[in-house]
């Protein structure tokens, strides 16, 4: 009973290190999202943090057409990021679970 125990902690603790290590690499994955005519276009990691945002010279004179295409625009970038994000950590966390009766649909 104990090495099953022991076992499962052992898992688990390789698991959070698996967690940790696609947590950092979600810094390295660079998404690209534009506004529907392009004159937005925003680079995002998929740990949600915003690298580059391009406007077009167009929306510079229109303050409220500009602010409503970043908002729309950052929040399909930042919808997508998640996406990605909640789907590598899934599926680390998915991979590494140990077999826990009642546990099995938790993941899917």
């Amino acid at each position: 009973m104990f090495g099953d125990m022991m076992g499962m902690m052992g898992k688990l603790k390789e698991t959070q290190k698996k967690v940790e290590e696609t947590k950092k690499r979600m810094d390295t994955v660079i998404l690209s999202e534009k506004s529907a005519d392009e004159l937005v276009a925003v680079e995002i990691t998929a740990n949600r943090e915003i690298k580059k945002i391009a406007i077009a010279d167009a929306l510079l004179e229109d303050k409220e057409q500009l602010e409503d295409f970043l908002i729309m625009t950052l929040n399909k970038a930042i919808k997508k990021a998640t996406e990605v994000n909640e789907a590598e950590l899934a599926a680390v966390a998915k991979e590494g679970m140990p077999n826990i009766p009642g546990m099995d649909g938790l993941f899917k």
